[in-house]
């Protein structure tokens, strides 16, 4: 039986979009959704090597994702709501999805992003049920 959201939810869903409004965190989104395709660790290293600013957009664009999925698998915000509004979580999950095994394996850290994990894996499987024409168009357009 899906919870049904409460004004909690939606409190909390405008508190993360304002978090993403912070001047930082804009430009890191804005690099990361443009230019941040790769499709290997190695390709990402490459693209962001560790101490560049683009490694730090990559890092905060990751990690505020991951903040915001773990409050989903913990029961804290509702899925269903999210997923009305939060596409842009599926474009990282997406984006990352195929490195992330090598980057735990770099890391040395087997649950790295494992709450976007999660709920990138729920939010694809709820997209294609809706409309499995839709999202691959999505994902034509994101990669």
């Amino acid at each position: 039986m899906m919870q049904k959201p409460t004004y909690d939810d939606a409190n909390l869903i405008l508190r993360l979009y304002e978090m993403r409004r912070e001047e930082r965190m804009r430009k890191a989104r804005a690099w990361f959704t443009a230019t941040c395709k790769a499709k290997s660790y190695d390709e990402l290293l490459k693209l962001a090597p560790g101490g560049s600013d683009e490694n730090a957009s990559v890092r905060m664009v990751t990690s505020y994702w991951d903040l915001v999925a773990s409050f989903m698998t913990s029961g804290v915000l509702n899925k269903e709501l999210f997923f009305q509004s939060g596409r842009e979580l599926l474009l990282v999950w997406e984006r990352v999805r195929d490195y992330l095994p090598s980057m735990r394996e770099a890391y040395q850290d087997p649950r790295y992003l494992q709450h976007l994990e999660a709920i990138g894996n729920e939010f694809a499987a709820h997209f294609k049920k809706q409309d499995a024409v839709a999202y691959a168009a999505f994902l034509k357009r994101i990669k």
